[in-house]
C-alpha cells in the first residue's frame, strides 16, 4: 500500500484546534497519518481542543493518546516524549504544528509579543528537534520530521506580521540545515509550507486583525491564482507523503501548498 505507515509511532505537537467547524492542520496530519496506520501520541497545550481529533481516530479503530504539553518549555517538551516512549518504545515521525501570529511592524510590535512569538513559532520547533533527534538517532531505522511553515517566511501576505514572517522564515533555513547534519543518521527533515488556509484558525486570525470574516476571506481569495484557499488536508496530504517511505530520498526540501500565490505577482 503507498503512503503505508502501518506500525509507525507518530508525534504530533500541535493538534488541537479552535472550535469544531472544519479542520485545523494538526489535527488533520494526525487524523491522515492514523487512517494510514500510524499510532498517534500528541502534546497540546490544551487537551479539550484535541476532542475532535482524538475521537475521531478512535472512531475508526486508530490509536490515539494526548497529554498536555507547552511546547515552549523543555521540561514539558521532555515529559511528551518521555511518555511516548513509555508507551511505545519508540518516534518514527515527528510533526511540528505550533504557531500563532500576531500583527506588528517593528516599529509597534512591543518586545514582550516579539518574543512570545519567537517562542512559540521558532523555539517549539527547536525544543521538539532537541529531544526527538538524540531518540530517533539511537534506533536502527531513524526518522521523518516535518515542520509546518507558511508562505509568510516567504514573501509578505498582505498583513503587517514581522514576528510571524521572521519565524516561519527561520524554521525553514532550521529544518534545511539540520537535515544535512543528520541525513548520514537515516533522519530526515522537510517542511510543509502552506499559503492561504480555510481552517478555524482563519477565522480567529480575522477577529485579531481587526477584520470582517467574509471579507478577509474574499480578500485573501483574490491573491490566490487557483482563486480559493485550501484546507487543512491540502497540508496533510503533503505532511503524509513526506513522512512515508516514498520520500526516502528526499531530505531538507520544503514542499510548498499555495495555490501558486508564491509564483504570482500577489496581485489583490
Amino acid at each position: 500500500m503507498m503512503l503505508d505507515l502501518k506500525g509507525k509511532v507518530a508525534l504530533v505537537i500541535g493538534l488541537g484546534q479552535t472550535g469544531t467547524e472544519g479542520w485545523g492542520i494538526g489535527a488533520a496530519c494526525a487524523v491522515h497519518f492514523a487512517r494510514q496506520g500510524a499510532r498517534i501520541f500528541g502534546g497540546n497545550r490544551t487537551l479539550a481542543s484535541t476532542t475532535k481529533t482524538s475521537q475521531t481516530i478512535h472512531e475508526k479503530g486508530g490509536i490515539c493518546d494526548i497529554i498536555s504539553t507547552d511546547a515552549t518549555d523543555s521540561t514539558s517538551v521532555k515529559a511528551l516524549i518521555d511518555a511516548c516512549l513509555k508507551k511505545h518504545k519508540r518516534i518514527d515521525i515527528l510533526l511540528c504544528n505550533v504557531g500563532q501570529s500576531q500583527p506588528g511592524d517593528p516599529a509597534t510590535m512591543v518586545e514582550e509579543v516579539w518574543d512570545a512569538q519567537m517562542d512559540i513559532n521558532l523555539k517549539s520547533v527547536y525544543l521538539a528537534c532537541h529531544h526527538v533527534l538524540p531518540v530517533m538517532e539511537k534506533q536502527s531505522t531513524g526518522g521523518a520530521i516535518v515542520c509546518i511553515s507558511s508562505i509568510a517566511g516567504m514573501r509578505y501576505i498582505g498583513k503587517p506580521q514581522i514576528a510571524y514572517n521572521t519565524t516561519k522564515a527561520a524554521i525553514m533555513q532550521f529544518v534545511k540545515a539540520t537535515a544535512v547534519m543528520y541525513a548520514d543518521k537515516n533522519i530526515r527533515l522537510n517542511t510543509v509550507v502552506p499559503g492561504l488556509m480555510d481552517t478555524p484558525y482563519t477565522k480567529s486570525l480575522a477577529e485579531r486583525y481587526g477584520k470582517d470574516y467574509q471579507g478577509f476571506r474574499e480578500e485573501r481569495e483574490r491573491q490566490v491564482p487557483m482563486g480559493r484557499m485550501g484546507d487543512a488536508w491540502d497540508v496533510a496530504n503533503a505532511a503524509l507523503f513526506l513522512v512515508s517511505d516514498e520520500s526516502r530520498y528526499i531530505t531538507g526540501q520544503k514542499i510548498i501548498v499555495d495555490g501558486g500565490i508564491t509564483g504570482s505577482t500577489g496581485r489583490v
